[in-house]
């Protein structure tokens, strides 16, 4: 297996963890505000043979305390279970980054226990991802994704991240809705420093939302959820 890249240590990808973070490439939703676009395209920033990961994670143990799976869409990867076991059989607790897209998958790595930690995004009310990907059943999958997180997933967290015109005081409503009961809902600001998937999207009108409307999306999505942050 070939890993589009890895990080050796982040502070922010695994709560409350060191961890490394591994960078799978592909990706089934067109998000315009995507920051990885070579990763979402399928594109290889850098060509890391699984073994040398392995060697590495390897030889931190007692340093690093996790390790996070990130992509593009790291359940589009007919090897995601065997990465999953092999860093699991290393003794670390393990974090998937994912968009909610493949319920089948994503109940399959749960249910061999061989992830701890799930972030899953969510995009938009349910009914209006067509933005975002061109799945026709996609209601429906991220729908399931949020029930096996919410009943299976040991830890987990929901996330969006928060750029104009998708995310606004109007739609933050059926999204914490659409999530209800969750422990841990974070709301990210989109950077417009980043390179876009869509190089047009940042040309437009300034898609920030700035803390204001930061906090008044989190005072909004609240009462919906245990646990609202603004990362």
């Amino acid at each position: 297996m070939i890993l589009a890249g890895f990080q050796k240590n982040s502070f922010i990808d695994f709560p409350g963890k060191i961890s490394c973070v591994l960078f799978l490439t592909g990706c089934n939703f067109f998000c315009p505000y995507c920051h990885n676009a070579a990763l979402a395209n399928g594109e290889y920033p850098q060509r890391i043979d699984i073994e040398t990961v392995l060697d590495f994670l390897k030889a931190r143990r007692g340093m690093l305390e996790g390790v996070a799976i990130s992509g593009g869409e790291p359940t589009l990867s007919p090897a995601i279970a065997d990465l999953c076991r092999s860093i699991k059989a290393l003794g670390y607790p393990l974090k998937l980054d994912t968009n909610g897209s493949r319920p089948d998958i994503l109940g399959r790595l749960l249910d061999q226990r061989l992830v701890d930690f799930v972030a899953m995004d969510v995009k938009a009310p349910l009914d209006r991802y067509t933005p975002f990907c061109d799945q026709t059943d996609i209601a429906d999958r991220i729908r399931e994704s949020i029930h096996r997180l919410m009943t299976v997933a040991p830890a987990y967290e929901f996330r969006t991240t928060c750029a104009a015109p998708f995310i606004n005081t109007t739609t933050i409503v059926p999204m914490a809705r659409a999530i209800q009961g969750a422990d841990r809902y974070v709301l990210q600001p989109f950077n417009r420093r980043s390179v876009c998937l869509d190089p047009a999207f940042n040309g437009k009108t300034d898609p920030t939302l700035f803390p204001e409307a930061m906090r008044q999306l989190r005072d909004l999505a609240a009462p919906f959820v245990r646990s609202c942050t603004i990362r």
